[in-house]
């Protein structure tokens, strides 16, 4: 579910997002131990994010089934290629939005009330989902929770380091217990979307998902006053007489996007098109303003262009694991054997399988990594793993490619779905890290947003190959891309002693 790589993002984003946790020394924080030995607050926080990863999950695991199932069958009757393709540019948006919501934090409100913020923007999508009928109702839902999700996404983590001072020995079970709330929310969201789905339909599912999402929120909104003061801090707030310039620069984006979309130069067909585009223009961009920059000395530069490799490593990997909310669903629906005992398990049930094993291995690695110290590999060698055994999960479909209905075991699904968990935690959890690692001291912020940015174009890209899936025999598709990603990892493999160069002692 990419929960590893959330983990990540939330801990870069404390360190080079949002405001850093800070040194508490007007209160004994040690003393408030009401949630299993954690702060208080640290409740309202999980709760708040793992309902809003049940209502994420749990919508994503049936979007894809709403847009190209007949009208018969409850759906839009969509083309599935279209389809797929408004799903990876709704995910790629999600991605791009935590870099907004970072901002706003950073800039505007703090990233306690952008966390409150976005979380009743969610609901509201969510319930557009639910309520507005057809392609009104996508579009308003997918938006709202585009945008809130990406808030949520850049500040929940960040919240939860301010519960902590950094020498306070419970801060890292903290976070495991944080991130325990984020798999055990994207375990049961699918399970509870697809069943309604499938029994009652597809409206159903997305009301679960907002009943859910308005339940972390009533739960936070009682919590939130307990937070400490430095979870509302505003780190480095907009200078009054630039506010009206980024109001008129909103204002301005709103209109080109309307423009955009009532001329019909922006389709439901090519949306994931431009947003391919958009995140390849801001990626390059940023590079440029860091790489450029006269704030940035010879060694941060060396770092920076070290990062480049590990970035296309990071947007290979996403373009295929992010193949799970398109590819793996249409193929859950049309040639997996889901009958269990007799009774045909909800395809969005697929979806909670990865989480579950995202639990059971994220603890097998971290005693890995800490067992073999210095000894562990470098982060190229880590990414050029991952990158690797991602292309060998695709490569697993090739036995049952080409085959027609019920003709995968589902063992085989949780087999492969296993090997997509691998090469998660070889790559996600340490990608943001490695950013801020990398990061010149004046462009912490740009560089956990590139970091972002490689999530989100890969997402994007998932969602453009999807279209292709339908229209070559699969074999060819899966084992073209499997190629392709082994390939990039071996040519990173190789290269890891220059890009360690690069990376100027860094590992």
């Amino acid at each position: 579910m990419g929960e590893s790589d959330e983990s990540a993002a939330g801990a870069g984003a404390s360190a080079g997002v949002t405001a850093p946790a800070t040194q508490v020394g007007h209160r004994d924080e040690r003393a408030d131990r009401g949630f299993f030995g954690q702060p208080r607050a640290l409740a309202h926080i999980f709760g708040v994010e793992m309902w809003e990863r049940f209502s994420f999950y749990g919508m994503q695991s049936i979007l894809l089934l709403y847009l190209y199932f007949s009208a018969s069958e409850g759906g839009l009757g969509m083309e599935q290629s279209a389809a797929a393709g408004i799903v990876g540019a709704y995910g790629g948006a999600v991605y791009l939005s935590t870099i907004l919501g970072a901002w706003i934090a950073d800039r505007l409100l703090g990233s306690e009330r952008v966390l409150f913020t976005s979380a009743i923007v969610i609901m509201a999508g969510h319930i557009a989902l639910a309520l507005l009928p057809g392609f009104l109702g996508v579009g308003v839902g997918l938006v709202l929770v585009a945008f809130g999700s990406g808030g949520l996404k850049a500040n929940a983590t960040s919240v939860v380091g301010t519960l902590y001072s950094r020498e306070d020995p419970r801060r890292d079970a903290g976070f495991a217990l944080f991130y325990l709330g984020i798999n055990l929310g994207a375990f049961l969201g699918p399970l509870i979307t697809g069943l309604l789905q499938s029994t009652v339909g597809f409206h159903w599912g997305f009301g679960a998902a907002a009943v859910g999402m308005a339940i972390g929120l009533i739960q936070y909104s009682f919590g939130r006053k307990g937070l400490p003061p430095e979870a509302s801090v505003v780190p480095n707030p907009l200078p009054r007489e630039r506010r009206g310039l980024v109001v008129g620069i909103a204002i301005a984006a709103v209109i080109l996007v309307a423009a955009l979309v009532l001329t019909r130069l922006v389709t439901a067909e090519n949306l994931v098109t431009w947003v391919i585009g958009g995140t390849v223009v801001a990626a390059v961009a940023y590079f440029i303003v860091i790489l450029t920059s006269h704030a940035v000395s010879a060694v941060e530069r060396s770092r920076v262009l070290g990062f480049i490799p590990l970035f296309i490593a990071s947007v290979a990997f996403w373009s295929l694991y992010q193949q799970q909310f398109t590819v793996l669903t249409i193929y859950s629906d049309e040639q997996l054997d889901r009958n269990l005992f007799g009774w045909e398990m909800p395809i969005s049930w697929v979806q909670s399988i990865n989480p579950v094993f995202i639990i059971l291995l994220s603890g097998v690695f971290a005693a890995i990594w800490t067992k073999l110290g210095d000894r562990q590999p470098s982060t190229p060698v880590k990414f050029a793993l991952g990158t690797t055994v991602m292309g060998v999960a695709f490569l697993l479909f090739l036995p049952f490619a080409g085959g027609g209905a019920n003709s995968t075991p589902l063992l085989a699904i949780v087999g492969i779905l296993f090997v997509f968990t691998v090469a998660e935690l070889l790559l996600s959890p340490v990608g943001l890290s490695v950013a801020t690692k990398l990061a010149p001291e004046k462009f912490h912020t740009q560089m956990v947003a590139l970091f972002f940015l490689s999530v989100a174009l890969g997402t994007a890209i998932a969602g453009q190959l999807a279209e292709f899936y339908s229209a070559v025999p699969e074999a060819v598709y899966f084992g073209v891309l499997g190629a392709i990603a082994i390939v990039l990892g071996g040519a990173l493999a190789l290269a890891t002693r220059p890009v360690l160069r690069l990376m100027q002692g860094v590992r």
